[in-house]
């Protein structure tokens, strides 16, 4: 929710990163990316730590 409500304020094409503990998010934000159509740039897993890097559609 919080990613969501963030993502609302940027503009089309900015980048955002997103650091997460949760390792439910390495499943729900490529669906994420996908029912709104934005771009998973790219993302990595270090120990208990996945970080996102999300373009807004």
């Amino acid at each position: 929710m919080v990613v969501r409500n963030k993502m609302m304020d940027l503009t089309s094409g900015q980048v955002m990163k997103i650091v997460a503990t949760d390792p439910s998010t390495t499943r729900d934000f490529p669906q994420y990316c996908r029912f709104l159509q934005h771009e998973m740039l790219h993302q990595e897993t270090i120990g208990t730590e996945y970080t996102y890097w999300i373009k807004k559609g």
